[in-house]
């Protein structure tokens, strides 16, 4: 018979099955278990990598999005203090050229004040001068004119009649 299948012998193919159903349940109750364990396992270990990742990836995503919040509060709170200091500097100016504007009114008035004071003390000094040199020149003219007795005499007389009228 074994002629007749060209070389297969039944009994090797019995044997043959018998082992490989014997290895597939030695299989099935020893090892199939923990392989389809570790499988699971495996699958479980990868689903909760992927988790892991998708909340990574969510929580990455509300940082960039409180990142960019924090940025344009930033952004924000620098505008508001330049606009603050550009504010100040102008203040600034603007008190500094009114403060000079007072004191130079103020150093205007003085030297108004001073330049009159000087004028009136100029006025005074040349009116003095003036009757000085009125009494000097009345001297001199009264000098010459009661050089004279008799024209001394004359203005005595004068004199004495003006203020009995008076």
């Amino acid at each position: 018979m074994e002629e007749l299948f060209g070389g297969f012998s039944l009994g090797l193919f019995f044997w043959q099955t018998i082992l490989f159903l014997a290895l597939v349940f030695l299989l099935k109750k020893f090892a199939w278990k923990p392989i389809l364990d570790s499988v699971n396992e495996r699958e479980e270990g990868i689903k909760n990598a992927l988790d892991s990742a998708e909340k990574a990836k969510l929580e990455m995503e509300n940082l960039h999005a409180d990142n960019q919040k924090l940025l344009k509060e930033a952004r924000t709170e620098r505008e508001t203090m330049l606009k603050d200091a550009r504010d100040i500097k102008n203040k600034m100016i603007e008190d500094a050229k009114g403060e000079a504007k007072e004191a130079a009114g103020k150093l205007i008035e003085q030297a108004q004040a001073s330049i009159e004071s000087e004028k009136k003390a100029a006025i005074a000094e040349l009116k003095a001068q003036v009757a000085s040199l009125s009494i000097e020149i009345a001297e001199k003219v009264v000098r010459a004119e009661l050089s004279n007795k008799d024209k001394q005499e004359k203005l005595v007389e004068s004199m004495l009649a003006d203020a009995k009228l008076n």
